[in-house]
């Protein structure tokens, strides 16, 4: 399984998923961190600029975690077989830690915006 998380400034998850170009990647297996690593996006393969699919780097993750997300972002990663999740955390390792433990704090769909260019 691999977990993507957006962290535009490598640190902490950030929010407008659509416009991030810095990823963490983490591999999981058997429930565990088995690697970590950055991934960094050209703009032309950022989500918001790539229209559909997901980027080349991201191809294979199964869920999304970030801050903020625009709806039509939302929808089209579940489309895709992506779990997108809204986290509370802003710390990727401590929401890796959670998600694992089935204990990540998200926000409801409902925060996933209706606009995609929609301040937070």
């Amino acid at each position: 399984m691999q977990i993507a998380i957006t962290s535009q400034n490598r640190r902490t998850i950030t929010e407008h998923a659509g416009k991030c170009r810095n990823f963490w990647l983490y591999d999981i297996d058997a429930n565990r961190v088995a690697g970590k690593r950055l991934v960094e996006l050209p703009l032309a393969e950022s989500f918001h600029a790539s229209g559909s699919g997901l980027p080349a780097p991201l191809a294979g993750i199964n869920a999304l975690i970030t801050g903020s997300m625009g709806s039509h972002l939302f929808r089209r990663l579940i489309d895709l077989g992506v779990q997108p999740l809204l986290a509370c955390e802003e710390d990727p390792d401590r929401a890796i830690a959670d998600f694992l433990a089935g204990c990540l704090l998200t926000r409801s769909p409902a925060y996933a915006c209706d606009d995609e260019h929609h301040p937070h």
